[in-house]
């Protein structure tokens, strides 16, 4: 059995193949049980959690294992760590052992990516990102991977996170327009043509009273039923889309707080992402607002581990 350790894996990788392979792994048949996630402390305040994601297709059976802290920070620690493991569909033996870490960091930003392949206005010049966490760069640069660019809007909360990230993708792409800043305004809003958030927030992170028509949003942050990275405006402004509709009915309250307020029900969901890239769904016209809601998926785990093994076979 091999073991795939986190600087193989970065090594490896990249959008244009690794959107590929989710594309394809998505339209075809797969197992995709939902996923289990434990909370470890019942109080308010604590979101320590275990969380255990199989899957398998045709080729592979995988199991991703994953840790997530929160205030890991705190003691100069992770806030999530993740081991993959990879079977053979075939015979069922041990391939290999993939650190889960880097392949999630990479899957998650593909996955949002690979929606707005679908969703995002085909003219998209300005792209919006809330977030300067581990996520930020991945995500920003999955993004620029699918659509031409030509200004980014940073807002952090955090202003030393949010400078780093900011020298970082400035040395990265050097001939775009870099903005920085603390907190939402409707003028950044409104000129939006994508916003992604890869946020902790707990409350929303804009008015979506600000939206300007055409806007496709993204959001991946959130994983708690009682939070939300946006409001019930913008979803019921928006076509929504979600990665796994099991897995973002159980666990986002970006669109189960909606529902209990009675301004959104789950028939709403257009569609899942095995259902846009199997059927080819996605906009219908440049002047609708579409979401996307990410909360992650075994099966875009596995794709992910399993390009990874096959590419440092080479």
């Amino acid at each position: 059995m091999q073991i795939i350790t986190r600087q193989e894996v970065a090594d490896s990788l990249n959008y244009p193949s690794l959107i590929q392979a989710l594309k394809q792994g998505f339209a075809q048949p797969a197992g995709t049980p939902t996923r289990q996630v434990f909370e470890l402390d019942n109080s308010h305040c604590n979101h320590d959690a275990f969380a255990v994601l199989p899957a398998w297709n045709a080729d592979v059976i995988g199991v991703k294992a994953f840790t997530y802290f929160p205030d890991n920070n705190q003691h100069d620690k992770a806030s999530l760590y993740s081991k993959i493991m990879l079977f053979s569909r075939q015979f069922g033996e041990p391939l290999a052992l993939v650190d889960g870490t880097e392949v999630t960091l990479w899957r998650t930003s593909a996955v949002s990516a690979l929606a707005a392949e679908y969703l995002a206005p085909t003219h998209a010049k300005h792209l919006v990102f809330f977030g300067s966490g581990n996520l930020a760069s991945y995500m920003i640069n999955a993004h620029l991977s699918v659509r031409n660019y030509i200004k980014i809007s940073i807002i952090a909360r955090n202003a030393e996170k949010g400078r780093l990230l900011l020298d970082l993708l400035s040395s990265q792409h050097p001939g775009m327009e870099f903005s920085l800043h603390q907190e939402a305004t409707a003028s950044v809003i409104a000129s939006a043509d994508v916003i992604s958030c890869a946020t902790g927030s707990h409350t929303p992170l804009f008015n979506g009273e600000w939206l300007s028509d055409g806007t496709h949003i993204d959001c991946i942050g959130n994983h708690h039923k009682d939070c939300r990275e946006i409001d019930t405006t913008t979803v019921t402004k928006s076509r929504v889309f979600v990665d796994s509709r099991a897995n973002v009915l159980n666990e986002a309250g970006e669109l189960l707080l909606p529902i209990s307020e009675g301004k959104f029900s789950p028939d709403k969901v257009v569609a899942e992402l095995s259902e846009m890239t199997k059927n080819n769904l996605g906009r219908s016209n440049e002047n609708e607002i579409t979401l996307f809601k990410s909360v992650g998926t075994a099966l875009s785990d596995l794709i992910g581990a399993k390009l990874v093994y096959d590419l440092v076979q080479n």
